[in-house]
């Protein structure tokens, strides 16, 4: 059964509920929503904290690494208290702490494709804030064939992206990206990263998220949002639906 608001939380959350166009119905939309987070390194902590900060209700997180010492440069749930300890467990104590009105679980095991189509029959949109090609787009598959709303980030170097899957819309698909970019499949450990950098991305993730959830604003749709920090500048490019694709056709 949807739970309402109380009082206390109307407030807590009256800056939000305040925006034009955005209501305590649309409030409560976030209250009774459930999100799937796969990783949570440097996109999926700063994704994860203003999900969370910002009213979500149901939140599960999948991570089955551990923190590591050179995670502290840019995975900011996480301290050196944790090292050691799995990064969903060492993310549910900062969160817990950020706030008691989201129910948070943990999946401390990476999901086959078979167990992924069975957990998204419980959830309303999955944040990919992964760090590998091969989990993009095994996410995007999933994600089509079970029409979830995916949005995807990555981020390396001083470079980010974020792209929105969204199949009731028949949106281009991450497939339909990967043939007009070819995208190389490079980690931080390889190229580096720049901290701030993945805050800005998975900040934004979980804006688009938010907006996908509530019907808020303009999402990004059938178009690539590219950052690069080392200009200051966003670019947008359309990302047309591949007639030929294997995953949204």
């Amino acid at each position: 059964m949807p739970h309402s608001l109380t009082t206390d939380q109307a407030m807590r959350y009256s800056r939000q509920i305040m925006l034009s166009g955005f209501d305590l119905d649309k409030q409560e939309i976030l209250m009774n929503a459930n999100v799937l987070l796969v990783g949570v390194g440097g996109l999926g902590c700063a994704a994860a904290q203003y999900l969370v900060a910002a009213g979500i209700g149901n939140l599960t997180l999948v991570d089955d690494d551990v923190v590591e010492n050179t995670n502290l440069q840019r995975q900011i749930l996480h301290t050196e208290e944790n090292i050691g300890m799995n990064k969903c467990a060492s993310a549910k104590l900062a969160l817990k702490r950020l706030s008691q009105h989201t129910q948070i679980r943990t999946l401390e095991k990476r999901q086959d494709d078979e167990q992924l189509s069975t957990l998204l029959k419980e959830y309303d949109l999955v944040l990919d804030c992964s760090d590998n090609l091969a989990t993009r787009n095994q996410l995007n598959q999933v994600c089509y064939a079970n029409k979830t709303p995916l949005v995807s980030g990555a981020a390396i170097r001083m470079e980010g992206q974020i792209f929105c899957v969204l199949p009731r819309q028949n949106s281009a698909c991450y497939a339909c990206l990967s043939q007009l970019f070819k995208e190389q499949d490079l980690s931080c450990m390889e190229a580096g990263v720049m901290s701030p950098v993945v805050g800005i991305i998975g900040s934004s993730q979980a804006l688009e998220a938010i907006k996908i959830l509530t019907d808020f604003g303009q999402v990004i749709n059938n178009g690539l949002l590219l950052f690069d920090g080392m200009a200051m500048q966003w670019q947008k490019f359309n990302v047309p639906k591949k007639s030929n694709c294997p995953v949204c056709i």
